[in-house]
């Protein structure tokens, strides 16, 4: 395969700046076949990644399988919610149901000299490529966490361990509406050509006092 670096693709650039995510139950089938999902999984693993290490595996969910990860879900928010109507547990077992393929980001730090930040990086960058070969594909996608991603009940389930953070749950599929386009950011409020002294602009500032970082990734490795 030829690899290309500094090459003009205004088509590119023009889908960058026109892009938009589609929610996850505005999407329909069709879906990828075969052959797109393995262009789009193929797309999803080149990326940047500080030692070679791919500190990231996907998870595919189609077919019957979104129902099985479905009943997981509802299990665990049953547990966590024993009082929930029947309604509202149904309403999180067809979490999965909402498009054709769901694939999930697990974000897993591996051994070596990288910094464990790095590696989560590496692991949305490659998010990130998902959703746009998905969009190159002719498919519209939304790139989600919601509560169970961050579950112990769930994430026991999917098989998850100390070193796995999900990065995300990418629903993919037909969308049944075209989208509108959202607020973006002024550049003047995120932009800093820098110089010694200068105020940076770091654009809205947060009222939290606490940000938190998943806790079961970031164990320490012996």
């Amino acid at each position: 395969m030829d690899v290309i670096a500094g090459k003009e693709a205004p088509e590119v650039i023009d889908y960058l700046l026109r892009r938009r995510s589609v929610m996850a139950d505005k999407l329909s089938s069709p879906g990828p076949d075969a052959n797109q999902l393995t262009a789009i999984l193929s797309a999803a693993s080149r990326v940047p990644d500080h030692g070679k290490l791919t500190p990231f595996y996907f998870l595919v969910f189609s077919g019957d399988a979104r129902k099985e990860a479905g009943d997981l879900i509802a299990k665990a928010f049953a547990q966590a919610n024993p009082d929930a109507r029947e309604d509202k547990v149904e309403i999180e077992r067809a979490r999965f149901m909402r498009a054709p393929l769901v694939v999930g980001v697990v974000s897993r730090i591996r051994k070596g000299k990288p910094p464990m930040w790095e590696q989560v990086l590496c692991a949305g960058a490659a998010s990130q490529n998902l959703v746009l070969a998905a969009n190159a594909h002719g498919f519209a996608a939304q790139w989600l966490t919601e509560w169970y991603a961050y579950d112990e009940n769930v994430r026991q389930g999917l098989g998850l361990d100390e070193r796995d953070t999900l990065a995300g749950f990418i629903y993919i599929g037909t969308p049944t509406e075209k989208p509108e386009e959202r607020d973006r950011p002024e550049l003047s409020r995120i932009v800093n050509y820098w110089t010694t002294g200068m105020t940076l602009a770091k654009g809205d500032e947060y009222d939290r006092e606490k940000f938190g970082m998943p806790v079961k990734g970031f164990a320490l490795l012996d």
